[in-house]
């Protein structure tokens, strides 16, 4: 065989692999594919210097990692709001139309997967990354370079981020599953744990070996100029990933209900599980001009499934305490499956919902779950009591430390800040992503610690030496390095993420933030006063954080010295045009509005996304759309942005 010839075979081979794996049109037999796969490899082991990519061999893994490492996404993977009912739907597109008009909507399936993000450069797969916190996530190429309907190169040589979901179909995971139990192994509770899992190999021939599926739903980084995120898509979709079995352009929410009705309709059919709908705003421009909340976009909702009901039984109720002491009652039940999962456990939230629910151990309740929404009761079956039913009393004492509970009503608390639960759960809150972000310090590692008296609190941390952990189960000299390395680089962090991480109740980013602005590291003397007055912090979490500080002043005060967090100045605005207005941004301006948006709140003035009669200023680029014709109906102060430069 030449090489000509075998770059020929390797064509074919592709080409016979995407009408099987991505247009479901088989244009040859197992057989025929076999044979020519089988001429392949046996040139490129007789010339390994020639192999190429893109050759099919290439996706059979074999690379044994001893751990994944932390990368990067160009750009942010967002979350998605959820929305249940037709009514939700109209008041997010009320939301939408009020901001940017009448516009037309772009939905296709929601599947549950495992989302990921694929680095393209140069028309060659670069690098695979799990969506993490959204920020950073595991670098995973090797294992999704197994996947079939993930082309290895493309035709489009510019840098793209193509995200989609990595899932795994129906029958698949039933097949998955029959040869774990075979193995001896546990099964998978359902095809999204079985689709994760499979991508957190660290051998990459076992994931290649686990059928999975790969469908874009999104574009991150990117220069693509089509107009829409439709036409964007289509454009993906060419380049050889695999388009999702329907998807459909909507102008109103009769168009979208009918579409979500069909998807319903089409549930049990679609060979992967759906738990709902994506809506998205159509045009990229106006994506642009909403922006995104904190958490999420503004033009993107999930309108997710209707909940799953069956009937089960309370056998008992578990108590679990927060980290600020929260007693939380858990209904243990008889154990049932719904969509691929199999539930034993139900939240009740507290004592007040057990006792307005009437709910008794041994009660038929009816329990609901959606997609990724915790179980619950939402009724009991009185009419099904024999007399063998037992009463539910409110506790006295701590399940774990069996101090005695304060019952303020609606809360029931443990008090003893050294009861191990609250330790525990107070130091995995503190070390999640979003608060200080230690890497490699997950739940289970902080039951160890803390059941080995290793650590008995936050400050315990930064405490521990290598020989401390030496020995502990799990833990390897560069596992060990890597922990202490984590915990030593929180130190100068932002005092606002602190804030954010000690858990007190209520007090989440944004006011901690607000918080570290004012009072710096002061804030352990705030008064009551002192914090009502900041601009949305109401009494409820003034008085939280105030109890808080009270009962761990001195602890709080040795946190802040060992890990010296840093604190923004508070620097006085000079007086000017914008300062303490209420500015709006519209249109295209010479730079990104970000750019203009970051430097308005320099001068001292609040950016909002949507004018409002307390709009004291519009500002407004090329292309302005209906919040500048919005703004001139009420009256608001309109500027072009050369205007406003020219005040500045």
């Amino acid at each position: 065989m030449t090489n000509q010839s075998y770059q020929s075979k390797i064509q074919t081979l592709n080409a016979w692999a995407k009408a099987y794996y991505v247009e479901d049109n088989p244009i040859a037999t197992d057989e025929e594919y076999d044979r020519l796969y089988h001429e392949v490899v046996a040139y490129e082991e007789a010339h390994p210097d020639e192999v190429v990519e893109e050759s099919p061999t290439q996706r059979v893994g074999g690379v044994v990692r001893e751990e994944f490492t932390k990368a990067t996404h160009l750009k942010r993977m967002w979350s998605m709001e959820d929305v249940f009912s037709p009514i939700e739907v109209q008041e997010w597109l009320d939301r939408v139309a009020k901001n940017i008009g009448r516009c037309g909507y772009f939905c296709e399936p929601k599947f549950d997967g495992a989302s990921m993000n694929l680095l393209y450069e140069g028309g060659r797969l670069i690098r695979a990354i799990t969506r993490g916190d959204g920020v950073v996530g595991e670098e995973v190429t090797e294992n999704v370079r197994t996947i079939r309907s993930v082309p290895l190169t493309i035709a489009y040589q510019e840098p793209i981020e193509i995200r989609g979901e990595v899932v795994i179909r129906k029958e698949d995971f039933e097949i998955i599953n029959r040869e774990r139990v075979v193995k001896g192994d546990s099964p998978f509770a359902n095809p999204r744990n079985a689709a994760a899992g499979s991508l957190r190999q660290l051998d990459s021939s076992v994931t290649a070996k686990r059928r999975l599926v790969f469908y874009p739903w999104g574009i991150g980084e990117n220069q693509l100029t089509h107009p829409t995120l439709s036409e964007r898509m289509e454009f993906i979709y060419r380049l050889g990933f695999l388009p999702p079995p329907y998807a459909k352009a909507c102008n109103s929410l009769e168009e979208i209900e009918a579409f979500y009705q069909l998807l319903i309709a089409q549930r049990d059919a679609i060979p992967m599980v759906m738990d709902g709908m994506v809506i998205k705003v159509d045009d990229t421009t106006l994506q642009e001009e909403l922006g995104y909340t904190v958490k999420y976009p503004k033009w993107m909702c999930a309108y997710k499934f209707p909940a799953t009901e069956k009937v089960t039984t309370v056998h008992a109720i578990t108590l679990q305490v927060g980290r600020t002491g929260v007693i939380t009652p858990v209904a243990e039940v008889e154990p049932i499956e719904i969509e691929g999962a199999v539930i034993t456990r139900a939240t009740l939230h507290n004592f007040d919902e057990i006792e307005r629910k009437g709910l008794m151990i041994g009660d038929s309740v009816i329990l609901i779950r959606s997609g990724d929404v915790i179980p619950k009761i939402t009724k009991v079956l009185t009419d099904r009591r024999d007399g063998t039913e037992v009463a539910i009393s409110r506790p006295t004492t701590c399940p774990t430390c069996h101090s005695e509970l304060l019952d303020e009503g609606t809360l029931i608390k443990c008090q003893n800040l050294d009861c191990p639960d609250r330790v525990v759960n107070s130091i995995i809150h503190f070390a999640k992503k979003g608060c200080m972000n230690i890497d490699g310090l997950g739940a289970k590692i902080v039951e160890i610690l803390v059941r080995e008296e290793k650590i008995s609190d936050i400050l315990g941390l930064y405490h521990l030496r290598y020989e401390d952990l030496e020995g502990l189960e799990g833990f390897k000299a560069k596992r060990i390095n890597k922990l202490l390395d984590a915990i030593a680089d929180t130190k100068g962090i932002p005092l606002p993420k602190l804030i954010s991480a000690m858990g007190i109740e209520h007090i989440g980013e944004v006011a901690g933030k607000s918080l570290a602005l004012k009072f710096g590291l002061g804030i352990v003397d705030a008064t009551l006063k002192q914090v009502v007055a900041i601009d949305g912090i109401g009494e409820e979490m003034a008085n939280s954080l105030l109890e808080f500080m009270r009962v761990n002043h001195d602890f709080v005060l040795k946190l802040f010295e060992v890990i010296n967090p840093t604190v923004e100045e508070r620097v006085e605005v000079q007086e000017n045009p914008f300062k303490d207005k209420t500015v709006v941004l519209t249109g295209t301006m010479s730079v990104s509005r970000g750019v203009v948006k970051e430097m308005l709140e320099t001068l001292g003035a609040k950016v909002s996304g949507s004018v409002s009669k307390k709009t004291d200023y519009l500002i407004y680029g090329s292309d302005a759309g209906s919040k500048l014709t919005k703004a001139e109906g009420l009256g608001v102060v309109t500027l072009s942005e050369a205007e406003m430069r020219g005040m500045v």
